[in-house]
Formats: structure tokens, sequence, C-alpha cells
């Protein structure tokens, strides 16, 4: 089965996620920080990464610019920034 990690700090957004992406036969696992996210990202194999862009601690662009060094997994951003 295809793993899916979301990395967000909305937990209502990514149990939403969860909730759509799990009856289409994916296994997902979420992270709430970018430290978090970053150390879950590099510990496992994912099919795709769904990271945010504004994170606690460490922002999603550092998260993808770090996990870009080690890894070629696909990822998509999602953001609520106006610009």
């Amino acid at each position: 089965m295809p793993r899916v990690l979301i990395i967000d700090d909305d937990r209502d957004l990514t149990a939403m996620l969860a909730e759509y992406l799990s009856p289409e036969g994916f296994v997902v696992e979420t992270a709430h920080s970018g430290e978090d996210g970053l150390a879950a990202a590099l510990a496992a194999d994912y099919s795709l990464i769904i990271l945010d862009v504004m994170l606690p601690r460490i922002n999603g662009l550092e998260v993808l610019r770090r996990f870009r060094a080690r890894s070629a997994c696909p990822v998509i951003m999602l953001t609520a920034r106006g610009q």
C-alpha cells in the first residue's frame, strides 16, 4: 500500500486529509512540526509527502530543502499564504 506523510500543524486538516486518503488505499501518517516531519520523512520510505509551508520551529521550505538533500520523494506543498 502506498504510504503518505502529512506534515502540517493543523490537526483538523491532517485528520480530514487522512479520512479522505485512507479509503483510497493510502496508509497515512502525520507529523505536526517541521522537526518531527523531517525526522519522519527521513526515517521511512513514503510514496508522497504533503508539506505545509507555515510550520512551527522549522518552516516547510526549510524542511523541503533539507529533505531534498537526501531524497527525491514527491512533495506537494500546502499554504494558506496570500503571496
